[in-house]
């Protein structure tokens, strides 16, 4: 009889195995997704995890907490970038991995249940060098790693009738706690005079500031500025506030336009610009003064 417990589980494959057999032949190959499976078995060995099963280019493991999951990841993520025997023409192999916690069976050294099911949709959804994980996760994280993610969409499931909120784990960032000397240092440069953006949209108001550096717009109702719109992405673009600069990220199929008070007009789609000043935020096309799509936005000090 299985044992009903609670547990991060994460996958994690090759990107493009196929191309790599196609491109290299079936020996390097083998010896390349070989050496992924190795980092990836003994990223999970190290962070008190366990392998579950490794199908192909693909391991399943398992870690009693949403901590030891992530660490393992950024481990595996880290080591795949940095190894020397897995550059193809100068293009590294990569490697996706998803993320989520939640009740499993364990029965026979293997585990089932819905949570498995959702874990490895999250892989589906991350794109190379990504990690990709749930809500659920995220709340059961520590401070330092849930300082590491943002919400970068929402999606439907296959088998689930809600959406279900992607969260991206930034992996590559320095260890946060490095992070928070230099924020104060910088806050005291500038006599304590703190910093925040003001978005405007339709009477609505967001502020982007140190006690909310991280807010999303979109058609989505879950954004903190819903935008509607044929051209609008559900998850359309996000405003970050990091070392005292803000950021404006576009997770978009159209882009995101920009045009400063001087007039001057900016385009960014599946990419990152800074803010500043003020000016007008358009979400799939340019942002016109006279139309009720256009965000106002303020840098204020």
């Amino acid at each position: 009889m299985g044992k009903e417990t609670e547990l991060a589980i994460l996958f994690a494959d090759v990107v493009g195995s196929t191309k790599l057999y196609e491109l290299l032949g079936d020996l390097r190959a083998r010896d390349m997704v070989g050496i992924c499976i190795d980092v990836m078995r003994a990223a999970t060995d190290q962070n008190h995890g366990t392998v579950i099963k490794t199908m192909g280019d693909e391991v399943m493991s398992t870690f009693p907490t949403a901590d030891d999951a992530l660490n393992a990841a950024a481990q595996m993520q880290k080591q795949i970038v940095l190894h020397p025997s897995l550059k193809v023409d100068e293009q590294i192999v990569a490697i996706r991995i998803g993320c989520h916690f939640g009740p499993v069976v364990v029965e026979n050294r293997d585990i089932f249940g819905s949570a498995v099911h959702t874990a490895n949709r999250m892989t589906s959804q991350a794109k190379a060098g990504q990690i990709i994980t749930t809500a659920t996760m995220v709340e059961r994280l520590t401070g330092d790693w849930r300082a590491l993610v943002r919400q970068i969409d929402v999606a439907t499931l296959k088998g689930r009738s809600s959406e279900v909120a992607l969260f991206e784990v930034l992996w590559q960032t320095e260890d946060i706690t490095s992070m928070v000397p230099a924020i104060a240092i910088t806050s005291r440069e500038r006599g304590n005079k703190a910093l925040r953006l003001r978005l405007r949209y339709q009477g609505q108001e967001v502020l982007v500031e140190d006690s909310r550096a991280n807010i999303t717009l979109g058609r989505a109702e879950e954004n903190d500025l819903v935008i509607k719109g044929n051209l609008i992405s559900r998850l359309h673009a996000r405003v970050e506030f990091n070392r005292n600069k803000f950021m404006l990220i576009d997770e978009s199929t159209n882009g995101t336009f920009v045009i400063g008070k001087d007039g001057e007009e900016a385009f960014v789609r599946r990419d990152s610009m800074q803010i500043r000043g003020e000016g007008l935020i358009g979400l799939g096309k340019a942002p016109d003064s006279n139309s009720s799509q256009v965000i106002r936005y303020t840098c204020e000090e």
